[in-house]
């Protein structure tokens, strides 16, 4: 049995399906962040986490597109991340020391969130493995603000934080429909917004650097993912995200988080189900890199 930190993870409550408590051996390690401390709009984002795992079971574990099957992957469900309650900074700080756990344990990590103010964190301790390291944003908002309602950590911040955080410097926005006007001249001057029917043709250059995966499920249209704190009309659908896993594939993705799920604001359930579909994809395609691309670094610590 491997010995984690001690009061790091809650490990209490539900699992995502075919996944093991005990990380020993693992390839990926998911781990879940219940905050919605810096939320502008429609709250609930904490319990996103939960819902993903509670409704995984009404899925199959085979992956039709992948054509893997989760049983055949050796993945670890390690929990929520402790968590205080409040300001963002110690949230940032302790996903930061959970990636870097999992990271140690010479696992890819799958962190599902809660908002996406987390994953400056997530993204800090990734690179600090993989300097080279290449950020992919799927969202609805660019998230370049230096600060929101006073806050440098909040969900409008998030890539701006994690630019800080990036030694390569390297981010490509895809299909962004939703900013200021600083955002956007910003994004258009810096190269970084990618439309949708550019994704694979942009990605393919990186083909062999490590990659990490942000994914803000307002970027799905609301029509199809009601269920999220900031819906923005003229998203995309299924066969969009699976356009992308087709070219991911090819990738050596070495982490992934999926942000933004607010259950509670969809009644029928179906936002919480895609999420959950999102995340089997994700961890096929983080337990199964290609020839030669073995995301699995040896563990090393940071200064």
């Amino acid at each position: 049995m491997t010995t984690l930190p001690e009061g790091l993870f809650d490990r209490d409550g539900a699992i995502y399906m075919a996944s093991r408590r005990d990380p020993a051996g693992c390839r990926v390690a998911l781990f879940g962040v219940p905050y919605d401390g810096t939320t502008s709009f429609r709250p609930g984002a904490r319990f996103g986490p939960a819902a993903i795992r509670e409704v995984s079971a009404g899925l199959e574990t085979w992956c039709p597109q992948l054509e893997r099957d989760l049983e055949e992957l050796a993945f670890a469900d390690l929990g929520a991340v402790a968590i205080p309650f409040g300001a963002p900074e110690p949230v940032v700080a302790a996903v930061r020391q959970a990636t870097r756990t999992v990271l140690d344990l010479g696992a890819a990590p799958l962190m599902l969130g809660g908002e996406h103010s987390i994953t400056s964190g997530a993204v800090a301790a990734v690179a600090a493995r993989h300097p080279d390291l290449l950020l992919v944003q799927l969202d609805a908002h660019a998230d370049l603000r230096q600060e929101w309602l006073g806050a440098r950590h909040s969900h409008a911040c998030a890539m701006r934080r994690c630019l800080e955080a990036l030694p390569s410097g390297e981010l490509l926005q895809l299909a962004i429909r939703s900013g200021t006007r600083e955002e956007f001249q910003e994004l258009r001057a810096s190269g970084r917004l990618v439309a949708l029917e550019a994704m694979a043709a942009a990605l393919r250059p990186h083909r062999g650097r490590p990659l990490y995966l942000t994914v803000d499920l307002d970027w799905f249209d609301p029509g199809v993912l009601p269920g999220t704190g900031t819906p923005e009309p003229g998203g995309f659908h299924w066969r969009d995200f699976a356009a992308l896993v087709d070219e991911l594939r090819h990738h050596r993705l070495v982490a992934a988080d999926v942000v933004e799920l607010a259950p509670q604001l969809d009644p029928t359930g179906v936002s919480a189900v895609l999420a959950a579909k999102v995340v089997r994809s994700l961890l096929l395609l983080l337990g199964n890199p290609p020839p030669g691309q073995d995301p699995a670094v040896a563990p090393v610590r940071e200064p």
